[in-house]
C-alpha cells in the first residue's frame, strides 16, 4: 500500500475535554480525501506528571484494525501491557539490526516531554494525500525533502501576508498554553 506523507502533530489543550468540533473537522478532510488520520491519542497528564492516554481517532474499524497504535510506537507509550511493550522493543531491535534507525540523539523528539504537567494534548498522525502526487514528481525529478515546518504567523509580517495585528492574533492562538 503506497502511503502519502506523514506528519506527527502535536496540539495541547488545558483538560482532557475535547470537543467534537476536531474530531468533525478530521472528518470533513477525510471525506474531501486531504488528510487521513493513521492513528490519533488524547493524552492527559496528571499535575504529577503522570499519563493517561486513549485512542481518538475517525478511522473505521477496519484502519484502526490494521494500524494499530502507531502513534504509541512512534514515541513510546506502550499499549497492550507487558505484551505491547515487548512486541515494541522487538520491532525495534529487528530495525536496529537492519541498521535503520528512525532517529538519532539529534534529531529524538521527546513528545511526552514536551507536554505541560496538568494538561491534555491530541496526538495526531496525518497522511497528507495531497501531497502524494507532489512528492512523486520531485522524487522522479530527483529532488528529496531537505527540510520542513510550520512558518510561525510573525514571520509571515515581513513578506506581506499577514498584517502585524493577523499575525499576533494569530500567533496568540497557536502558542497559547497551560499557563496562560
Amino acid at each position: 500500500m503506497a502511503i502519502g506523507p506523514v506528519q506527527l502533530v502535536v496540539l495541547g489543550f488545558p483538560t482532557p475535554d475535547f470537543h467534537g468540533e476536531i474530531i468533525d473537522e478530521l472528518e470533513r478532510l477525510r471525506q474531501s480525501d486531504t488528510v487521513r488520520v493513521i492513528d490519533a491519542l488524547a493524552v492527559y497528564k496528571t499535575p504529577e506528571g503522570e499519563l493517561e492516554a486513549a485512542h481518538l481517532s475517525n478511522l473505521s474499524d477496519e484502519e484502526a484494525i490494521e494500524l494499530g497504535s502507531v502513534v504509541g510506537a512512534l514515541i513510546g507509550l506502550g499499549f497492550d501491557g507487558e505484551e505491547g511493550a515487548e512486541a515494541g522493543a522487538l520491532a525495534g531491535a529487528q530495525a536496529a539490526a537492519d541498521g535503520i534507525s528512525a532517529f538519532d540523539d539529534a534529531d529524538a523528539w521527546d513528545v511526552l516531554e514536551d507536554i505541560p504537567n496538568g494538561s491534555a494534548a491530541a496526538l495526531l498522525l496525518l497522511e497528507h494525500h495531497w501531497a502524494v502526487g507532489l512528492r512523486d514528481a520531485v522524487a522522479r525529478a530527483g529532488g528529496y525533502r531537505v527540510s520542513d515546518g510550520f512558518i510561525s504567523p510573525l514571520d509571515l509580517i515581513g513578506v506581506g501576508l499577514l498584517t502585524a495585528a493577523e499575525a499576533a492574533e494569530l500567533h496568540a492562538i497557536e502558542s497559547a498554553s497551560v499557563s496562560s
